[in-house]
């Protein structure tokens, strides 16, 4: 299939202006974000869902919502580049039950083309299913529960700390928080003290089921032994091994272990209206009604109107390339969707430079995670 249009400047600032990106370098050079690669290519209004999908429509999956984008930039596109695209559906799934009904996930593999050089290409996968209402009221993320024994150790975490317990009469520091001292049995009344929160994996696990409300499977738990010489269990943002060393960042008011070595990007927050919604469906081309129609998105089986997955991977270039500089050189965007983001949701972006040229990342709401993924770049 051939684009509609070359690749154009009108364009490139729309899409630019509607991400919030203010990269100089794209129209100084006259390219265009990588970000954009699947937008050249969208079908329009009068074609707003491809025939790719339209036999899925004959088995009642007439709701549409992607789930996976991997995309790869073998170079970045110039003003005046005619582009074509090849596409092949590779997987399509047994019926599978989902939270928002009953469905199919789609698997195709895309390449661009300008004149016989592939410019870039992407893995993506969509659900295709029967709208349904929810019976049941969603759950809203799992709270920790706060007592007078730990109350010290919530009210840390929000001031940006993490805090062991301490005995007030031996000085012996515990965890997790108790009245009575392990080392003296002492109940005297207890202190506290500040962990610098490195320390060493002890054992891991990777945690599958039971599914937990506002967390997306499957995901890593680490025991680890602090400095201070307690032990403390938490989330862990990636792989590790036993014996690697880690410390305790504060992400979404809990603890997470990162590996010792990852640089931390600053964290980012956008407030998203529905105007942030529907400017940016637009300008990424695409008319998907549950992007712009709130009674179209609701009868879907969704509360309101969502991001669509284009301009989350553009969100995610430009939290990147904000970080990174102008100069930076984007070579892939690998990102898959959890959690929807809604008109009124705050929408706070967290990363680190994991090293060999990959930044691991993450977008958050107040239902849970709405983003994760990779990016690879060269500064």
């Amino acid at each position: 299939m051939r684009a509609r249009d070359p690749v154009n400047l009108p364009a490139i600032r729309t899409w630019l202006e509607a991400i919030g990106d203010e990269n100089p370098r794209y129209e100084r050079e006259g390219v265009a974000p990588p970000a954009m690669l699947q937008v050249w290519t969208m079908r329009g209004l009068s074609k707003a869902v491809d025939n790719l999908y339209g036999g899925f429509e004959d088995e009642g999956y007439t709701s549409i919502v992607a789930t996976d984008s991997a995309q790869t930039y073998h170079r970045y596109l110039r003003v005046g580049e005619e582009l074509t695209v090849e596409g092949e559906v590779v997987d399509v799934s047994p019926p599978k039950r989902t939270a928002l009904g009953e469905g199919r996930f789609i698997t195709t593999v895309s390449s661009w083309f300008s004149g016989a050089e592939k410019v870039g290409e992407m893995r993506f996968r969509v659900l295709r299913y029967r709208a349904q209402k929810s019976e049941k009221p969603k759950m809203p993320p799992i709270s920790p529960t706060r007592t007078p024994d730990t109350a010290f150790f919530w009210d840390g975490l929000a001031d940006g700390e993490l805090r062991l317990q301490r005995c007030g009469k031996c000085g012996s520091l515990r965890h997790p928080p108790g009245p009575a001292c392990a080392s003296c049995g002492s109940l005297t009344p207890v202190e506290y003290a500040v962990t610098a929160g490195t320390g060493t994996v002890h054992s891991f696990v990777v945690h599958h089921h039971p599914k937990l409300p506002g967390r997306a499977g499957p995901f890593i738990v680490a025991l680890v032994d602090l400095d201070e010489g307690v032990r403390m269990v938490a989330p862990c943002t990636g792989p590790v091994s036993i014996g690697e060393r880690v410390r305790a960042e504060i992400d979404g008011g809990l603890p997470v272990w990162r590996p010792a070595h990852h640089v931390a990007l600053p964290s980012w927050s956008l407030p998203v209206t529905p105007t942030t919604v529907i400017s940016t469906a637009l300008a990424t081309r695409d008319y998907q009604d549950v992007h712009h129609d709130r009674d179209a998105a609701i009868a879907r089986g969704n509360r309101d109107i969502f991001l669509n997955i284009l301009t989350t991977t553009g969100l995610v270039q430009r939290y990147v390339t904000d970080w990174a500089g102008p100069s930076a050189v984007i070579h892939g965007i690998d990102i898959r969707l959890g959690a929807p983001c809604h008109p009124y949701d705050t929408l706070t972006f967290g990363g680190h430079d994991v090293g060999g040229g990959t930044i691991a990342l993450h977008g958050r709401t107040g239902e849970g995670v709405h983003v994760s993924g990779s990016v690879r770049l060269t500064r």
